[in-house]
C-alpha cells in the first residue's frame, strides 16, 4: 500500500481511512505545516470511469469555493504516480470526530432534544450551501457523512463527492448519485434541488430516532412509516414527515424554512383560513388530540319532505293495522301483526333519520393512537367500534366539490371518515377543517 510513501513529496501517509473500488481515503501529515490532512484518491484502473473523474474534479472545485467552519477546507489537488498506483488526489483539512453512523453502530442513542440540535446544526450548514451562487446541493447527506465532535452542537458535513450545482446541471447530463434510503424520489429521476437535501436530512434523523435504516422501515405511498417505532412529540413527528414528504411540491422547500418550522412548531399550525363567521362547528385541539363536533343538520327541504312522508307512512300503518285487527278473524291478528313488522321498521328508520338530523351530532376524535367517529343525541354518546382505526393508517385528506356542496374525506386504510357532503357544512367550513387537520396530521390536502 501507500503507507510508507510520501505523496507529492509532502504528505506522509499515516493510515487508510476508507477504501472502495477506484477510491481511497487516507489520513496523512503535511510535512510542510505539520498538520494532519485527509487525502482522497481517485485511482486509474480497469474499472475507471471518466464520469468519476468529473465528479472528483467538481468536488475539488466546490470545496475550493467554500469557506465554512463545519466543512473541510480545500488544501491541494494534484496528480500522483507511485509504484503502486496513479491517479488524482484531493487534500482537505482533517476534521476530528466520529460519524453518526459510527456512533449508532457503537450503540449510542439520541434523545429528541439531541436530534433537534443536530438538525439545527446541519440546517445551518445547508442554508450556507444552498445560499451559494449557484446553490450547492450535497446529494448524499446521510449518517456516515455527518461527523460529531465533542459536543452535540459540533457538527461537520463531509464527503462532497456527489455534489451538484445548478451550473454543473446546466452544463450537460447528470449522474444519478446518492444512497438508497436517503435519496428523495426526484433524485432517482436525475433531478436534485435544495429540498432534496432536506429529504436526506429527514431520513437521517429518522434513522437516529429509530435506530433502523430508512429503507428497512415500512413505506406507504412513498412515505416512511416511522411513527410507531419512534417515541417523539407530535410536533417533531409532523416536522419529520414534512421533511420526508415524497412529493417535492409538498415538502419544506428550503433549509431556512425548515429551521424556522423546527424552532417554532406553531409555524406549521398557524391557519391561513380562519373559522367562518357564524360556524357552529366546535374544534378543540392541542399537541396530543383533536376533536371536531359537528352540529345537528337541522331542518332542510329533504328532512321536511321525509318528515311529511314518515307521518303519512306511519299514520297509514296505524289505520291499516287497526282496521285489520277489527275486521280480520281472531286467528289472523297475529299474522297481520307479524306481516306489518318490516313496514314498522321502515317507519322507525325514517323517524331515526329525522331525529338524527334535528338533534344528532357527530364527533370526530383523533389522538396519538386512534381516529374514531361517534354519534351523540340528547346527551348520549353512541360509540361505533367499527368506525375506529389506528391513527398511523391515516394517509390521505381529500376534498371533493359538487357545485355548492363540498366533502372532506379522511382516509385511514380502507376506512373513510366523511365530513360534509350536504348543505349543513359550507365549502368554507370544509376548507377550514381540512387545513386544520392537514397541519395537525402533517398530511397534505388532495383536491378531487
Amino acid at each position: 500500500m501507500y503507507y510508507s510513501d510520501r505523496l507529492a513529496s509532502r504528505y506522509e501517509v499515516q493510515q487508510q481511512l476508507a477504501k472502495k473500488a477506484g477510491r481511497s481515503t487516507l489520513l496523512a501529515r503535511d510535512l510542510k505545516t505539520g498538520a494532519l490532512v485527509v487525502i482522497k484518491l481517485l485511482s486509474f484502473g480497469i474499472d475507471f470511469e471518466w464520469e468519476a473523474l468529473k465528479l472528483f474534479e467538481r468536488e475539488a472545485e466546490t470545496l475550493k469555493a467554500l469557506s465554512h467552519a463545519a466543512i473541510p477546507k480545500y488544501l491541494d489537488f494534484f496528480e500522483f504516480n507511485t509504484p503502486y498506483n496513479k491517479g488524482f488526489a484531493l487534500v482537505q483539512s482533517y476534521v476530528e470526530g466520529k460519524s453518526l453512523e459510527t456512533e449508532l453502530k457503537a450503540g449510542r442513542t439520541f434523545s429528541e432534544a439531541e436530534v433537534k440540535q443536530l438538525a439545527k446544526s446541519v440546517l445551518e450548514i445547508l442554508i450556507y450551501l444552498h445560499g451559494q451562487k449557484p446553490p450547492v446541493i450535497h446529494r448524499d447527506l446521510k449518517p456516515s457523512n455527518i461527523l460529531l465532535g465533542s459536543q452535540i452542537d459540533q457538527i461537520y458535513l463531509v464527503d462532497f463527492g456527489s455534489v451538484q450545482t445548478l451550473a454543473s446541471k446546466e452544463g450537460g447530463t447528470m449522474t444519478v448519485v446518492g444512497t438508497y434510503g436517503y435519496m428523495p424520489p426526484e433524485q432517482f429521476g436525475d433531478r436534485a434541488v435544495p429540498a432534496s437535501d432536506l429529504y436526506s436530512l429527514g431520513a437521517t434523523l429518522i434513522y437516529l430516532v429509530t435506530g433502523i435504516h430508512p429503507a428497512d422501515l415500512p413505506h406507504r405511498d412513498g412515505r416512511i412509516q416511522f411513527e410507531s417505532v419512534a417515541n417523539l412529540s407530535p410536533e417533531f413527528t409532523r416536522w419529520l414527515k414534512w421533511m420526508t414528504e415524497p412529493n417535492l411540491d409538498r415538502r419544506l422547500s428550503s433549509a431556512g424554512e425548515a429551521l424556522a418550522a423546527l424552532e417554532q412548531p406553531s409555524i406549521n399550525l398557524v391557519p391561513t383560513i380562519s373559522q367562518p363567521f357564524g360556524s357552529k362547528i366546535k374544534l378543540r385541539q392541542d399537541a396530543n388530540s383533536v376533536e371536531i363536533l359537528l352540529p345537528s343538520k337541522g331542518f332542510s327541504p329533504e328532512i321536511v319532505s321525509l318528515s311529511l312522508f314518515a307521518i303519512a307512512w306511519n299514520s297509514f300503518l296505524v289505520f291499516w293495522l287497526a282496521s285489520a285487527f277489527i275486521s280480520a278473524p281472531m286467528g289472523m291478528n297475529l299474522f297481520f301483526a307479524l306481516f306489518s313488522l318490516p313496514f314498522w321498521g321502515a317507519g322507525a328508520s325514517m323517524i331515526w333519520r329525522i331525529l338524527s338530523a334535528l338533534f344528532g351530532k357527530v364527533r370526530i376524535s383523533l389522538d396519538r393512537e386512534y381516529i374514531s367517529r361517534n354519534y351523540e343525541m340528547f346527551g348520549f354518546r353512541f360509540k361505533q367500534p367499527r368506525h375506529q382505526a389506528p391513527r398511523q393508517e391515516i394517509e390521505k385528506l381529500a376534498i371533493a366539490s359538487f357545485g355548492n356542496v363540498s366533502r372532506l374525506t379522511i382516509w385511514a386504510g380502507t376506512r373513510k371518515y366523511e365530513l360534509g357532503n350536504d348543505s349543513s357544512i359550507s365549502p368554507s367550513e370544509i376548507n377550514w377543517l381540512a387545513q386544520e387537520l392537514s397541519a395537525w396530521l402533517g398530511i397534505p390536502i388532495t383536491k378531487q
